[in-house]
């Protein structure tokens, strides 16, 4: 079998609305506009070694067993629904993405590892890896396709939005904590914080309203809110020193991606903004070294940068030696 190779962008929460919980399933409502960034891990899928019995995961950094990894889990899912017999395969993971940090690398990895599956069996089509997603977790839908998402439902509700047209840079601030997105969800329930569904209803519009014409950020401020921000700095307090870090970078907007404990520092770009948003991204993170060494800037990503490739180890090599 050929080696392929993709990456697994991260996703930002640009707003994240919260509502009640679903009667149907335990999870929780919510509307959120979900953006891919060029912050992303490296999937290389290739054939295992001779004497192997079943397939392998190699995802150094990230804890517990191999085969209980979101990747591994959606290799065998899709195995199991379309019959691919290939010999064992090996799925190398190299992580970029913080672990629970509110930025969905265990779902970037699961969609990217379907997006392999799919090209090196050649079986399956795009609505057999959706139909897969939604059943590995509530993030995996929208980063089959990478790129900009109105999220409803519990995330399953998915309208995909255009790119933004307009230069926007992401500062993003990990920070050595790591969150637990139950233990998150449980303290906003403990605050009160859900919206009413007429409320989430009207965010729902707002928001595609918003974005529909490709903007890079909504006009009104008010919808970048993340209903979970006040749960997550009471669970995780070194987060509100984060969050003043990225004002006092300059950035137009700081906010708690997801469930937290990454920041992110918006830099909307524009007329008298000299080298676009991106630039001002990555100035502030270079500011930042000293205090904060984690910071990185990021921009919006589709789904091209996530495409499947054949993967030539020399040429890879090489790249990176550049």
């Amino acid at each position: 079998m050929t080696a392929y190779r993709a990456l697994a962008p991260a996703k930002v929460n640009l707003g994240l609305f919260l509502g009640g919980v679903r009667e149907s399933d335990g999870r929780h409502e919510l509307v959120s506009v979900m953006q891919s960034i060029s912050l992303a891990d490296e999937l290389i899928l290739e054939p295992g070694p001779a004497d192997a019995a079943h397939d392998e995961l190699s995802c150094p950094g990230v804890p517990g067993p191999a085969g209980e990894n979101l990747a591994a889990v959606a290799l065998a899912a899709f195995r199991a629904r379309t019959g691919w017999d290939a010999p064992p395969l090996r799925l190398a993971i190299a992580k970029r993405i913080p672990v629970a940090a509110g930025l969905g690398g265990g779902s970037a990895d699961a969609a990217a590892a379907l997006r392999l599956a799919m090209r090196a069996s050649g079986l399956g089509d795009r609505g057999l890896l959706w139909e897969l997603a939604s059943e590995l977790g509530a993030d995996v839908p929208a980063q089959i396709s990478p790129g900009r998402w109105l999220a409803g439902g519990a995330g399953e509700r998915l309208q995909e939005l255009p790119p933004p047209s307009g230069s926007l840079g992401l500062l993003v601030l990990p920070l050595a904590a790591q969150l637990s997105t139950a233990e998150v969800y449980g303290e906003a329930d403990r605050l009160g914080l859900a919206r009413d569904p007429g409320e989430l209803r009207r965010r729902m519009l707002a928001m595609q309203g918003a974005l529909a014409q490709e903007e890079p950020l909504p006009a009104d401020e008010r919808l970048l809110e993340n209903d979970l921000q006040q749960a997550a700095v009471s669970l995780c307090p070194q987060i509100g020193a984060a969050l003043d870090e990225a004002r006092l970078a300059g950035a137009a907007t700081a906010l708690v991606s997801g469930s937290g404990p990454t920041v992110l520092g918006l830099f909307p770009g524009g007329p008298g903004v000299s080298g676009g948003g991106l630039d001002l991204a990555e100035r502030a993170a270079e500011r930042l070294q000293g205090r904060v060494p984690a910071a990185v800037a990021a921009r919006p990503v589709g789904a091209a940068f996530a495409r499947v490739v054949r993967h030539n180890p020399a040429g890879t090599a090489k790249r990176r030696a550049v």
